[in-house]
């Protein structure tokens, strides 16, 4: 078993009663008539009932493992989930047992083939796993030569959330490491674009 799934805790689904890992757990209800905690091919099954989404089949796929550019395996776990006129199609690294480092998602039609979307995840993923933002220079962590950063905005607990952590090549920096990294480039201009994490960078 991979180290970072050690720590892995599992709950009982509620309507199936297969024990699932936590990360794959939905907590489904209402207000009025309380929540259950259902694995997601439950999930699935209830909101495909209320959409009429009678042709959708639940895949559960396994793990990928996938090399960066720098030859380190990151190994990715994947999670299916409707949302009325959609379907997500999630992958991600597991930290102590639960989503963490790289994560990506696409975003498709639940009547169309579930193979055809994780292509296009896995595609998603090579792609970004080929390019290095930071890299490791004389004085430390430092901004790689093309002067581009791409990354995911996370939450810090040591902040309480009034300062985000920022998920870069899959790995944490904080906020100061990140300003610190930046002070190289004094005086010049940025460009900032924030998107959806369904959506591609171009």
């Amino acid at each position: 078993m991979d180290q970072a799934e050690l720590g892995q805790r599992k709950i009982r689904c509620a309507k199936c009663e297969e024990s699932t890992p936590d990360f794959d757990i939905v907590n489904y209800g209402s207000t009025e008539k309380g929540y259950r905690q259902i694995c997601t091919r439950c999930f699935n099954a209830e909101i495909a009932k209320l959409e009429g989404l009678d042709k959708f089949e639940h895949v559960r796929f396994d793990p990928v493992e996938l090399a960066d550019c720098k030859g380190k395996v990151h190994v990715f776990h994947f999670r299916t989930r409707l949302f009325g006129p959609g379907v997500a199609l999630e992958a991600f690294e597991l930290r102590d047992g639960s989503p963490g480092g790289y994560q990506f998602q696409v975003i498709g039609d639940p009547n169309a083939d579930l193979l055809a979307l994780l292509a296009r995840l896995i595609d998603r993923i090579r792609r970004a796993l080929s390019l290095q933002h930071i890299r490791e220079g004389a004085f430390g962590p430092e901004i790689a030569d093309h002067g581009i950063v791409r990354g995911r905005i996370g939450w810090d607990d040591a902040q309480d959330g009034q300062i985000p952590l920022l998920i870069i090549d899959g790995q944490e920096i904080t906020w100061d490491a990140f300003g610190r990294m930046l002070m190289t480039y004094e005086g010049s201009q940025f460009k900032l674009e924030i998107r959806d994490k369904s959506e591609d960078f171009e």
